[in-house]
């Protein structure tokens, strides 16, 4: 199977330690064994306290943007040197990142991040997956699922164990699309893999456990279809 896992940044710097990265390694090791994998690394708190920074001294969304682009980088540099067999995408365009993609998909585990300023990393796990015709992609996040709305506010919010690409995207259409605030996942990455009719799987990642379960059908998160 061909496979693009896309590690949310808050779930990689919730405990900034080698303990923790290697809780994710270790089931990136084993996927690897007997899928080609991509795994895209998210940039969390590293991004968002850098951001707020320069958010306070009136940065640009593009400067924002950028900075969360680095953020991504450190994460990637840093989960990469944990995996056997990998490649490290480096900070490139994303046209240049995809022709590194193309050359080594399938012979390293490719360890990647964010590239382009006005992506997010979920549109970059999104392209990716488009561009090596992608059985699946899982996003891992630190939610257990997609919800009718945030369960962090609301105690009626109601979880769904399957949606369509039509109604994810009603529901993601309300959140911020901006800098930082990707909340629960990018539009414009969902409209993507609606298009190339790739499925998606939401899971709750502060369980590593669960990104191998996603790829064998066995999750207790949300799959998009």
């Amino acid at each position: 199977m061909k496979v693009v896992i896309s590690i949310g940044g808050s779930l990689l710097t919730r405990e900034l330690s080698y303990k923790n990265f290697k809780k994710y390694a270790d089931v990136i090791n084993k996927i690897s064994k007997k899928h080609k994998v991509i795994v895209v690394c998210g940039g969390g708190t590293t991004a968002r306290t850098y951001q707020s920074i320069a958010r306070k001294a009136k940065a640009s969304n593009e400067m924002l943007d950028f900075i969360g682009i680095m953020a991504t980088h450190i994460n990637a540099a840093t989960f990469s040197t944990l995996i056997k067999n990998s490649y490290l995408v480096k900070w490139k365009s994303l046209k240049e990142a995809s022709k590194e993609v193309k050359k080594y998909f399938g012979k390293k585990v490719l360890v990647c991040a964010g590239y382009d300023i006005g992506c997010s990393t979920d549109f970059d796990s999104a392209y990716f997956a488009s561009l090596v015709n992608a059985d699946l992609v899982v996003n891992a996040t630190n939610v257990d699922g997609i919800y009718d709305k945030d369960p962090n506010k609301f105690t009626d919010a109601k979880k769904f164990d399957r949606l369509s690409y039509d109604e994810f995207i009603k529901i993601i259409s309300k959140n911020p699309q901006k800098p930082g605030e990707y909340r629960l996942f990018d539009l414009k990455a969902a409209k993507l893999l609606k298009e190339k009719r790739i499925k998606l799987i939401v899971i709750d990642g502060r369980n590593p456990k669960e990104i191998v379960k996603a790829i064998e059908g066995k999750h207790s998160g949300t799959e998009v279809f």
